[in-house]
């Protein structure tokens, strides 16, 4: 099947070709015919599936015709986050190139007033983040009667911010006679109940199991000790495999420590996180996406709003509190068919929530480790030892100073033939501090 079986215009099947894309993905096979027949919709499907050309490419053909009123936008979507907002932007950019649609975006951190004088010309597209609709709603700036579209993204993500209830109070301003357009990677009970609410009769697509990771994508988990986290984190960016990665923390003070000590280690690295204020978060995605850096570490608040081609690495820092933010975190490799590696660091505390990130996509993620080297035949390099040194015979010493003396037994430290240091290995050293090596002679043998 090609684009131009789903019903497309031409105008928009050239932009498409302009774009590179030749075959529809599943979502977007299942989604597009439906859409465009005016069909309510309820569209489940991973992160990198290309869902969101799934809503933007008939919303293009059917905006097409009609006009735009001042303050009235004539569709909406609803992202929960800035960076996901601007990149539906990009795709509109993109996909509506040659036709003359109008559109405006409305997200928290950037200037009020430019955004109000972009609706007084009216809009065909309205993208918004929920809080700063509600914000030019309660002032009198927008009003919502003349839009006959609603796309609700990241459903599920929406849930877990607290946008709920913003939802709900916008859909309640909307025409009853409007199409919607519900979209998730998950359908937990709530989002089910918005659905049952606010959708008519809606058309169901459904192109993975709920809360099931991209196939494309390994999972690997490595459990290390708090205190060596960093190390293992380094020694994954310094493996042959690694091209680039995003890094993600629970906690913003955790992007910024952590940001700085990979630059003072060397690393080409960058942050995405809640307090920069949105031109800088905009120039450091930028900069990851040119590759002036190759290492991004970012705060849940992005997890969904990242999307470059080619990451070869998603690593969990922390392991996520909530299970779904594994999918959506990971699902920043492995995409567009690409394969991606997603590792995880997890330490003994991290235990409860890896059962449930398990428990959730049914799958038990891969160990790597001691155990896992071992199993491939690994051993550790060790170091020949040196030449013995003669053991030299004592003088007797006075009885004061044999009083002082240490007992026998005791290890001193070595200097000549003292054992080196095992060769590093990818990931697996800073996993256990016990020593595995062979037993010096001077312990194998015992005191008297």
């Amino acid at each position: 099947m090609t684009f131009a079986d789903l019903g497309l215009s031409d105008e928009l099947l050239r932009s498409v070709n302009d774009s590179g894309y030749n075959e529809p993905t599943p979502i977007q096979r299942a989604a597009i015919p439906s859409v465009l027949m005016g069909k309510d919709l309820i569209g489940i499907a991973q992160t990198g599936t290309g869902k969101t050309a799934g809503f933007v490419l008939p919303m293009i053909d059917i905006l097409h015709e009609g006009r735009s009123r001042a303050r009235m936008p004539r569709s909406l979507i609803l992202e929960p986050t800035r960076e996901l907002a601007m990149q539906v932007a990009e795709n509109f950019e993109k996909y509506g190139k040659y036709h003359p649609l109008s559109m405006a975006l409305l997200m928290g951190g950037v200037q009020m007033g430019d955004q109000v004088k972009a609706l007084e010309k009216g809009v065909d597209v309205l993208i918004a983040t929920p809080g700063r609709l509600m914000d030019l709603f309660a002032r009198g700036k927008i009003m919502l009667t003349d839009c006959k579209l609603l796309v609700i993204d990241e459903a599920d993500r929406m849930l877990d911010m607290g946008f709920i209830p913003d939802i709900e109070e916008i859909c309640s301003k909307l025409p009853r006679d409007r199409q919607t357009l519900l979209f998730s990677a998950t359908m937990p009970p709530p989002i089910q109940k918005l659905a049952a609410k606010f959708l008519n009769d809606p058309k169901r697509v459904e192109v993975a199991r709920p809360a099931t990771a991209n196939v494309n994508i390994e999972q690997r988990l490595v459990e290390v000790s708090p205190d060596k986290k960093k190390d293992a984190l380094r020694d994954i960016l310094r493996h042959e495999e690694f091209k680039n990665a995003i890094i993600f923390c629970n906690r913003k003070t955790t992007v910024r420590e952590l940001t700085s000590s990979l630059k003072r280690s060397g690393f080409r690295v960058g942050q995405i996180q809640g307090d920069m204020d949105q031109a800088q978060r905009i120039a450091e995605f930028d900069r990851f996406k040119s590759d002036e850096i190759n290492i991004l570490v970012a705060s849940d608040v992005a997890a969904r709003g990242l999307d470059v081609k080619g990451v070869s690495h998603v690593i969990n820092f922390d392991v996520p509190w909530q299970p779904d933010d594994y999918i959506h975190r990971i699902g920043r490799t492995g995409r567009a068919g690409a394969k991606g590696i997603a590792i995880t660091l997890a330490t003994k505390a991290d235990r409860e929530a890896v059962a449930g990130i398990e428990k959730l996509t049914g799958l038990k993620i891969a160990r790597v480790g001691k155990a896992a080297v071992e199993d491939r035949g690994a051993e550790p390099r060790k170091a020949e030892p040196g030449p013995e040194k003669p053991l030299m015979k004592r003088e007797p010493r006075p009885e004061k100073a044999d009083a002082k003396r240490k007992p026998k037994h005791e290890a001193r430290p070595q200097e000549e033939g003292q054992l080196e240091p095992a060769t590093r290995s990818t990931v697996v050293e800073d996993i256990s501090s016990d020593w595995n090596g062979p037993l010096p002679s001077f312990l194998s043998k015992s005191a008297g």
